[in-house]
């Protein structure tokens, strides 16, 4: 017969294995609509409102019946550059084509993406594409400068990116955005 003190690393082990099982968890694949990266409060009210989304994780999905998908890093640093830097990084799309991110806004912030302005994202104002290789595997390193006004503005913002023919491909769900103070 084992002592009592052999098998309370045995009950710890299937108590953590328990507890990581949980049913009240969401499931590791289900998509997020918005997801906010944590940033430090804007002021030291704790009962306030939730933390401003400064950055966003913007997911893309196949338009249709089409095929592919994509992400969009989205960070500005909090420095005096406003620079928001746009990783992206697409898939299962056309081998050796050549893709565009666009962004549209709108400021009544309600989750409600309006804006119809597409702009075309590159680096600064130099629109660049996204070039996908043999298996349709694409990334680029994209950015744009703010101006100064903008800060503190909320808005809603929203992504698509288009083939070489101008077809929408893939498209975001609306996420929200401040500017970095």
């Amino acid at each position: 017969m084992r002592p009592v003190l052999d098998l309370v690393p045995l009950t710890l082990a299937a108590g953590l294995v328990l507890a990581a099982c949980t049913a009240d968890r969401p499931a590791p694949t289900a998509p997020a609509t918005t997801t906010a990266i944590a940033t430090p409060a804007l002021s030291a009210d704790v009962s306030g409102p939730a933390t401003p989304p400064f950055n966003d994780e913007i997911i893309l999905r196949a338009v249709g019946d089409g095929s592919g998908f994509g992400h969009v890093k989205f960070r500005q640093p909090k420095d005096e550059e406003l620079v928001v830097h746009l990783d992206v990084w697409v898939r299962d799309l056309a081998p050796n084509a050549s893709y565009r991110l666009q962004r549209a806004v709108d400021t009544n912030v309600n989750d409600d993406c309006t804006g119809t302005s597409w702009l075309t994202l590159g680096e600064g104002p130099t629109p660049r594409a996204i070039v996908t290789d043999d298996g349709g595997t694409g990334r680029a390193a994209l950015w744009r400068t703010l101006s100064a006004s903008l800060l503190g503005t909320e808005f809603d913002i929203h992504f698509r990116v288009l083939d070489a023919s101008g077809a929408v491909v893939l498209e975001s769900a609306c996420y929200q955005f401040v500017v970095s103070q």
